[in-house]
């Protein structure tokens, strides 16, 4: 079974948010995870989207997940996400 892990994200400080990306993909390294997409023009098909990319990263189990977003290394830099960016996520069980 597998989970996703969903970020729409509008970004509104570009110096914070390199910031984050600066360092993600070596955090992201240490665990079970694999991005499936990263998308700043996403095709709107319903309704109104406020933001300006979209992140879906596959984890084989929920476990995984939890130690990568859970991590020390992880929170030092999801700091950088938050003030550079509006960020609604959500945890998709795949089932």
């Amino acid at each position: 079974m597998s989970y996703y892990f969903v970020a729409n994200i509008k970004i509104h400080d570009n110096e914070e948010y390199q910031k984050y990306v600066n360092k993600v993909d070596e955090v992201f390294a240490k665990y079970n995870g694999k991005y499936l997409a990263v998308d700043d023009t996403p095709k709107i098909l319903e309704g109104k989207w406020k933001y300006s990319r979209v992140v879906i990263i596959e984890f084989n189990t929920e476990s995984d997940f939890n130690n990568w977003y859970n991590s020390k290394d992880y929170q030092e830099i999801l700091k950088h996400r938050l003030t550079g960016a509006l960020c609604d996520t959500i945890l998709i069980n795949g089932k």
